[in-house]
């Protein structure tokens, strides 16, 4: 029973972070890179190869599928300004504006006090040179202009077009059958703004719509920083509903639209030595009243694990999350199932982390997060109150990027109003595709004093089908 306990509390890490290189061997239409391939590009520690060169999209695409995947750049910059209504880059510069493009590291903080007011508190306190208790600190950055982000032409166009199509009832609930494809609320108003930024993040676009295949790497720290768990493994993510870039579009099937699915996951663990051959099966619904579906093959028993609601709130990974925050925020807002009150406390800027070609890497020392660009990025500030008091978490705060609707950081606080766990994304971007993408996950347990650091990879995957996400996947890959 160890090992099943051990591998409840490993799930979510890994599926987190899930959310080299040479010409593929193809089977069949799969076209995927190795755990081994990925390692032969990128080490975990002190390595500043720029792998996301080597493994760009279009070294790994067949070539038919790349060119559906791409699209005019500046046809898409105009257009998703058009869409939000800004671009990034004009809306930023007026907090401690002394602080200008470069090189900084932790000393000039004394220099320039205005670092504290630009940054979020989390991050203030991590601008200083790796030590314990966390991992993930920062003792130098490279600060570089504000860039426009934007998403792929189908995903504007669907937005555009969709636009003033989903509606909230008074409680801020989506009304079903309202949503059709695109982001729901792009220009964000009103007195339920904050419902809206969450429902925006719900149904994002990033990891190449949802329909990826994606390798991740993780260690686990203790408060002195030792390593005490080392994860590997890969996973199949599945869009069903609202697909624009990636046939079929609109729903996945009817099984998708009758039931109202949003989309599926299937996890599978190489590492460490007594999770290999478990796998989990994720299915997220788009009802507010309906639990997700959590499927576990549990190999020490070769017997498949349902877990129930009560599972949500249990830690995952090495505790430093919990169940019912897959890829840092996932729950459907609802009236009758934890409901919250959302609120947007602040609009303004903040100076966030962001990954280019892959060379930023961690350091073996200090577990020291090196060579990473921060920008002045445009944010909202939601808080989300939890109204439920049985639930583990009293409030949450999300820092929600204001042009993508992306999660750069969420921090969950206590019952009794302490900050419990927070979690940290890092995103990069692939230009011609309009696609960000998640790289490096930080996850941190405030309270227990451990952390986490992951390192992902995703390669679009238009081969994905129900068979590779669901009970058929998990028997198939279970040992």
């Amino acid at each position: 029973m160890k090992k099943v306990k051990s591998f409840v509390i490993g799930v979510l890490v890994l599926f987190l972070a899930l959310l080299m290189v040479k010409p593929m061997v193809w089977a069949g239409e799969e076209y995927k890179v190795t755990l081994e391939e990925w390692a032969k590009n990128k080490k975990f520690f002190d390595d500043p190869r720029p792998f996301l060169k080597e493994l760009h999209p279009k070294k790994i695409l067949p070539p038919d599928v790349y060119a559906k995947l791409t699209y005019d750049v500046e046809a898409m910059k105009n257009l998703w300004a058009k869409v939000v209504g800004f671009r990034a880059p004009e809306v930023v510069g007026k907090i401690a504006p002394e602080i200008k493009p470069g090189h900084y590291t932790y000393k000039d903080k004394e220099k320039y006090p205005g670092f504290k007011e630009l940054m979020t508190p989390e991050y203030y306190k991590r601008f200083n040179p790796g030590a314990p208790p966390f991992a993930g600190n920062f003792s130098e950055i490279r600060i570089v202009p504000t860039r426009q982000y934007y998403y792929a032409l189908p995903v504007a166009e669907a937005t555009q077009k969709n636009e003033g199509s989903s509606k909230l009832d008074d409680n801020g609930i989506l009304k079903q059958g309202t949503y059709v494809a695109g982001f729901p609320f792009p220009r964000p108003s009103g007195k339920l703004m904050a419902n809206q930024l969450i429902y925006n993040y719900l149904y994002r676009y990033f990891n190449y719509e949802s329909t990826c295949y994606a390798l991740s790497h993780s260690e686990g720290f203790s408060k002195s920083l030792r390593r005490d768990r080392h994860t590997e493994g890969d996973n199949y993510s599945l869009r069903l509903q609202g697909r624009v870039t990636m046939e079929p579009y609109g729903w996945f099937d009817e099984r998708a639209k009758k039931k109202g699915e949003d989309k599926s996951y299937l996890v599978t663990y190489t590492a460490p030595r007594d999770y290999v051959g478990n796998v989990v099966s994720w299915s997220i619904y788009l009802d507010p009243d309906k639990f997700n579906s959590l499927l576990f093959y549990v190999s020490a028993l070769r017997r498949v694990r349902i877990m129930t609601a009560t599972d949500l709130q249990q830690p995952g990974g090495t505790g430093d999350i919990i169940f019912a925050d897959p890829e840092m925020y996932g729950q459907q807002l609802s009236t009758k199932i934890y409901p919250y009150k959302c609120e947007v406390i602040s609009e303004r800027e903040y100076l966030v982390p962001i990954v280019t070609d892959g060379s930023e890497y961690f350091s073996s020392e200090g577990a020291e997060m090196r060579n990473f660009q921060f920008e002045r990025r445009p944010v909202y500030v939601v808080k989300m109150t939890q109204l439920d008091k049985n639930f583990v978490y009293s409030f949450r705060i999300l820092y929600i990027d204001k042009e993508t609707f992306l999660i750069h950081a969420i921090e969950n606080y206590d019952q009794k109003g302490r900050l419990y766990r927070s979690a940290y994304t890092l995103y990069s971007f692939v230009d011609e595709m309009g696609m960000p993408i998640s790289s490096i996950l930080n996850l941190i347990d405030h309270l227990d004093m451990h952390s986490t650091l992951t390192l992902m990879f995703y390669t679009p995957a238009p081969w994905i089908g129900r068979k590779h996400t669901e009970l058929q996947g998990l028997f198939a890959k279970g040992k």
